[in-house]
């Protein structure tokens, strides 16, 4: 750590703004962004078809001004307060997609983007999926859901990237844990 970490560690924490999703935080000269709801945790849900079709989802994004491919993904504790990674990776995988999973399981939580924000993720591996609507979000959401041939879904984003999408760099690191583990280890 730099003089100035260590200077930012000791100073109070300031409220700059609070909005209904978001504040702004500033500690010694650092600025972030804190989600009000929650805790600050989201889920990414990493889920693949029995027809071995991975999920997608299509929206609009109002912060980069585009559309958006990313995997279904949504706030924990932001409308339930007793929350848990699991049911708001079931939850958000309903409403987005219209897969409803008999499994979830937690891989691995981490920071989004830890100079900016201090919201964090949770990737969740969702298996044993089966039909139960249409999805397409909540109210407002109009979300396009996106069912990929496995074995052909990195060739399909950078296809959608040639379009003028915006692609989440979280997709790669959800194409590998389809197949492995945090550690490397296959999924058995």
């Amino acid at each position: 750590m730099t003089s100035a970490d260590h200077t930012a560690h000791d100073q109070p924490i300031e409220t700059i703004y609070t909005g209904q999703w978001l504040r702004m935080m500033r500690r010694g000269h650092w600025e972030y962004a804190e989600r009000t709801h929650g805790k600050g945790m989201a889920v990414i849900i990493v889920a693949v078809t029995p027809a071995d079709d991975i999920l997608f989802v299509e929206q609009y994004r109002v912060p980069l001004g585009a559309r958006t491919i990313e995997m279904p993904a949504g706030l924990v504790g932001d409308d339930h307060d007793h929350d848990t990674l699991e049911s708001a990776a079931q939850r958000e995988l309903i409403e987005e997609t219209g897969w409803d999973p008999a499994r979830v399981e937690v891989l691995l939580t981490g920071p989004t983007s830890a100079g900016m924000s201090s919201e964090r993720i949770a990737f969740v591996r969702a298996t044993q999926l089966r039909k139960v609507g249409d999805g397409g979000g909540v109210a407002g959401e109009d979300i396009i859901v996106h069912q990929v041939p496995r074995a052909t879904a990195p060739m399909w984003l950078m296809q959608k990237q040639a379009e003028g999408y915006e692609l989440d760099l979280k997709l790669w690191a959800g194409l590998w844990m389809i197949e492995r583990n945090p550690d490397g280890s296959a999924v058995g």
